[in-house]
């Protein structure tokens, strides 16, 4: 009885090793995988490029050194290019192209005569819904009920200086045709049934009702003569 009870105690202190030693190296191998994550201050950025990255409040996270605006060059191209077509083009509208016969209506001022000479100018106006110039001298002829020429062409009249005229639409600009008075003058006359006016650098003209009475056609001192546009209406 003695030996088996020995036994036994040997038995029981051995199962007691066992169980110690076990349980250490269960500690060892959790690695500390068992606590609870610990707890740290502070809130951590989302990752980068992650979809559960954006901020619910609104503002999107933009990782550090990175420009929120559009990239380099392409915002401010397109706004640079913007402004740059616009600036262009608020030149452009402002300075115009060059009005063509079709944009135009003519009419011719009344008379303002001075010191032996008659004076009537002729206005151009813009009829376009885009802004457009004239600059330099008008042509013009007098003609008949038929359409036939009275008198030479119209001469230049020298001295002047041309500008561009920016017409926005609505706008008119006027150049002055004057002739001395033919019962002064003793030159032929005629009574035109019209006028026509070429814009500068035009071909097509337009016909303007010539209510001006007598004009010279031939002989001394018939010359009609020409100034250049200026704005306005002459009047």
């Amino acid at each position: 009885m003695a030996h088996t009870s020995q036994s036994l105690r040997r038995g029981a202190a051995l199962l007691v090793s066992t169980v110690a030693a076990l349980g250490l190296l269960t500690a060892c191998g959790d690695g500390g995988q068992g606590k609870s994550p610990e707890s740290v201050s502070g809130t951590a950025a989302p990752a980068t490029g992650n979809s559960a990255s954006t901020d619910t409040s609104g503002t999107a996270s933009v990782p550090s050194g990175t420009d929120s605006s559009p990239a380099s060059g392409t915002g401010g191209a397109t706004t640079g290019g913007a402004s740059t077509t616009g600036s262009t083009s608020t030149t452009a509208a402002a300075a115009g192209s060059r009005c063509h016969t079709s944009e135009l209506t003519a009419s011719v001022g009344g008379n303002n005569p001075g010191a032996g000479q008659e004076n009537f100018p002729i206005v151009l106006t813009n009829k376009s819904g885009a802004t457009c110039t004239v600059r330099g001298y008008p042509g013009a002829a007098f003609v008949d009920s038929s359409g036939t020429q009275l008198g030479p062409d119209p001469e230049r009249e020298s001295g002047g200086t041309a500008g561009t005229v920016t017409l926005k639409p609505g706008q008119s600009a006027w150049a002055g045709l004057t002739f001395s008075n033919p019962e002064i003058s003793g030159a032929k006359t005629a009574n035109p049934a019209a006028l026509l006016v070429t814009p500068p650098d035009e071909r097509d003209s337009l016909k303007v009702t010539w209510t001006g009475g007598a004009v010279p056609v031939s002989g001394n001192a018939s010359s009609v003569r020409l100034t250049v546009f200026s704005a306005g209406t002459g009047a």
